[in-house]
């Protein structure tokens, strides 16, 4: 071998080195047990002012609807309060009271048109238009069941035949039918139209006895028209 040859220096290979395990971070709790304390504690007053709520309601409408007793005559006033006109309940517990009755409420307009022209429009059945949104719907809204009849009842509860307010709700069930029937009407009010008055009435029928009874009754529609009230 040739003396300026040399051999080439073996290196030795770095040693290995074992993969470093890193431990894998907690998993998190689910529901509000994940969240850091803060927001915890946010969650549970939000929680507990709900249940709180529920509760209010529940305890306040089963004084409503509950015969009356030493307690709803303490707190008439508080349950009168939160209940009308929003949570009103007709039928009375231990004592069902179905209707008898088809009673469709019913209004029209006078709207004074872009050109200033005052039109008074036919009668619109809103009644109707809640049934035929109801028909054939499988989750039908509350709204769409109860608000317009609801409304009606408190209304000719809180009046006489004539019209006349027979009590301290009087007025407020003349707002709130108000403001039910305008929510109908406005929207389909032409461009730069304005609803002057309104005037609701109720058409009242009565279900007709059934074909194997021999029950006669009267079938005769009769209607109840308020006055015009002013918007």
């Amino acid at each position: 071998m040739d003396s300026n040859e040399r051999e080439p220096v073996e290196t030795a290979a770095p040693p290995l080195r074992e993969p470093v395990e890193t431990a894998a971070p907690p998993p998190r709790a689910p529901g509000i047990a994940g969240l850091s304390a803060p927001y915890r504690v946010a969650a549970a007053l939000a929680l507990g002012a709900v249940a709180v709520a529920a509760c209010w309601h529940l305890a306040l409408v089963f004084l409503h609807v509950a015969p009356s007793n030493t307690v709803s005559k303490q707190h008439a006033r508080t349950v009168d309060d939160w209940i009308y006109p929003e949570f009103e309940q007709n039928w009375k517990l231990f004592a069902p009271n179905p209707l008898q009755q088809n009673i469709a409420v019913q209004v029209r307009a006078q709207v004074r048109g872009a050109d200033g022209e005052l039109v008074t429009g036919d009668w619109r059945d809103l009644s109707a238009e809640d049934g035929a949104a109801i028909r054939h719907n499988l989750l039908p809204s509350h709204t769409q069941q109860n608000e317009l009849r609801r409304a009606w009842d408190f209304y000719t509860g809180s009046h006489d035949d004539d019209n006349k307010a027979n009590g301290e709700r009087g007025e407020l069930s003349e707002q709130y039918l108000r403001r039910i029937a305008l929510a109908r009407l406005e929207p389909r009010q032409p461009a730069g139209a304005v609803i002057v008055r309104i005037q609701l009435r109720s058409a009242t029928k009565a279900v007709a006895a059934p074909k194997w009874s021999d029950e006669k009754s009267d079938t005769e529609t009769y209607y109840r028209e308020l006055a015009w009230w002013t918007v």
